[in-house]
């Protein structure tokens, strides 16, 4: 970090506690967010090669430390003093900037300068890496980013979208003016991006959209949009994708989504002045307060077409879905900072004689918060997987990633809700405190459920999937992939076949079913994304041999799967107790294990 200060703030955990007395209430503050998660160190050799690995090692560690001392303080800072605009300058000249805080400028040093994350999966040289990196080495890092800061991760992820789409549609010439400044790590030249979608009136309705794009010769670009965008984020972004309807010589334009095109905005025109829109005000939102978000006015705003007139949905949609996956990983890291907070407060704190974490209903508690968090994670690489596949061409890939992004951006935003709200309850009193980390992820835990497609959207997105891509058998041909290759006890090996086919027999139905069956996609959306989790979730125990994962993923199964009489009482499955088999046993799959510590 830039300053001494900064630097003193990073106490290891083991000193403080070392050098203090035991306190009533225990605060991991200083604790490494990588090397205190053992599970996360374990998973990330079976998404990433090994010697991609082998080279992050050092840097997972330093943002573990980072997120757990230096930029859990800074957020907090930049949480309690929020962005504010400024429209003119002193002397009286229109010159509109946002203010930001020195901390949230420090939190964007880290993220876009030091770590290149929105850099990294475009260029090599990122990190000291020869060539782009897979999503997954990206997202592990933001993995651990977000567990201290949120809001920045929004610019973070909208400056990897703007980034992947333009070069995937971009005019190579568009392209090689501004991916320079897009995936640079000198701060003073970089170029964030921003989207500029929303409308009072069309927010998920797309077709709904009202901005006008005009042909314009003499304008940069050859275009200029007229309208306004109701919720833009990072809204002083260099460059923005921006959807708008084009109209015709008669100024007439086409209804409906065929109608809409994807423009490349400038914030700055090529001689230096500023292009023609304005940021109205700033949005006063529950969450992501360290970053801006606002209201934009264009006025004849110049502006490049990208890609070909009337696909501007088609093209958004390929951004939209890795923001989709974004969310997926910020749910994820949220619910990993939660869970760590929770698993601290009950392993040190004692009430009554004991330990907390020795309490049933404690233990209990822990475990409602582990397997949502669990199964985020899985789906996480899972899903950054896909992306690398498909990015690759491999063969029913695409398909794969297309149900896998909208599944992790349904299920997890919402679990994320409930887990930081479970946990701040967890530490009691404090945890209402703003000065705890509890308000602020709870806070922000809200924001995956709305931006980028509410839930019910994105639940029928998922359903869509299946229709036009054919995505449920390919999902199902990789859960009995993963689940073949999984050693298991015979009993537990048929719940996992059952709960695949129930799953899929759902979703299809849903599908079938037409808008008929748009009742039944948010029952299909959980019950695909809980199956595919905890098979994949089972495969990961298999692969790294861990009897306490098998465990996680076969409760998933059972917690949050299989038929319940919650009036019942009744006990878990013997096939529960059943894990990975011992190495001599592998092919039987009977390794009987009577107790595992899950936390």
């Amino acid at each position: 970090m830039q300053t001494s200060a900064a630097r003193q703030t990073v106490i290891p955990a083991t000193a403080a506690s070392a050098a203090t007395p035991a306190h009533p209430v225990p605060d991991q503050q200083g604790v490494n967010l990588f090397t205190s998660d053992p599970d996360l160190r374990a998973l990330l050799p079976l998404y990433l090669p090994p010697d991609l690995f082998a080279h992050l090692l050092p840097y997972l560690e330093r943002m573990g430390g980072l997120a757990g001392g230096v930029l859990d303080e800074l957020a907090h800072t930049a949480d309690q003093n929020k962005p504010t605009l400024s429209h003119r300058t002193r002397t009286g000249i229109d010159a509109q900037r946002i203010d930001k805080h020195p901390a949230y400028v420090e939190l964007e040093k880290v993220a876009f300068s030091e770590f290149g994350l929105a850099a990294a999966s475009h260029r090599g040289g990122v990190l000291g890496w020869d060539k782009p990196m897979p999503a997954a080495a990206k997202y592990a890092l933001t993995y651990l980013f977000v567990q201290a800061e949120f809001g920045l991760c929004c610019p973070l992820s909208m400056t990897d979208s703007l980034t992947r789409t333009l070069r995937k549609f971009g005019d190579p010439a568009l392209v090689e003016r501004f991916l320079p400044n897009l995936t640079t790590q000198v701060f003073e030249d970089l170029y964030q991006g921003a989207m500029f979608m929303t409308e009072q009136g069309a927010g998920s309705d797309v077709a709904a959209t009202t901005t006008r794009a005009a042909r314009d010769p003499q304008a940069e670009g050859g275009w200029r949009l007229s309208g306004d965008k109701w919720f833009c984020s990072n809204p002083d972004a260099a460059l923005a994708m921006v959807l708008a309807r084009v109209e015709d010589e008669n100024g007439e334009a086409a209804p409906g989504i065929k109608g809409v095109s994807l423009f490349l905005l400038p914030r700055t025109l090529a001689d230096g002045s500023a292009n023609q829109y304005r940021i109205i005000r700033l949005k006063d939102k529950l969450g992501t307060r360290s970053m801006a978000s606002g209201e934009i006015r264009l006025e004849g705003a110049q502006a490049y077409l990208v890609g070909e007139l009337g696909r501007g949905f088609v093209q958004m949609a390929d951004m939209i879905n890795n923001s989709r996956l974004s969310n997926g990983v910020r749910a994820a890291g949220l619910m990993r900072r939660a869970l760590s907070e929770g698993q601290f407060i009950a392993r040190e704190r004692r009430a009554f004689g004991k330990r907390l974490l020795d309490m049933p209903l404690m233990r209990r508690q822990l475990l409602k918060l582990a397997l949502p968090t669990e199964q985020a994670r899985t789906m996480v690489f899972q899903t950054a997987e896909a992306l690398r596949r498909a990015d690759a061409g491999e063969a029913d890939a695409y398909p794969l990633m297309r149900v896998l992004t909208p599944l992790i951006k349904f299920r997890a935003c919402r679990d994320a809700r409930k887990v930081t709200g479970d946990a701040m309850e967890m530490r009691g009193g404090c945890g209402y405190i703003e000065e705890w980390s509890d308000p602020r992820l709870v806070r922000d835990a809200h924001l995956g459920s709305i931006w980028e497609g509410t839930s019910n959207i994105v639940a029928l997105d998922v359903l869509r999937a299946i229709r036009r891509e054919g995505a449920l058998p390919v999902l199902d041909a990789h859960l009995a992939g993963l689940l073949q290759a999984t050693p298991l006890h015979p009993e537990a090996r048929a719940a996992f076949t059952k709960a695949i086919s129930r799953a899929g027999t759902l979703a299809a139905r849903a599908a079938e079913a037409g808008a008929d069956g748009d009742v039944l996609a948010r029952q299909a959306a959980s019950g695909l994304y809980h199956v595919t989790s905890a098979v994949a979730m089972a495969w990961e125990a298999g692969r790294i041999g861990s009897v306490r994962r098998m465990r996680l993923a076969q409760l998933v199964l059972l917690h949050r799967v299989l038929p319940q009489d919650p009036l019942a009482g009744e006990a878990e499955p013997d096939w529960l107790a059943e894990t990975i088999a011992p190495p001599a046993d592998a092919a039987s799959g009977t390794g009987k294990v009577e107790q595992v510590n899950l936390f």
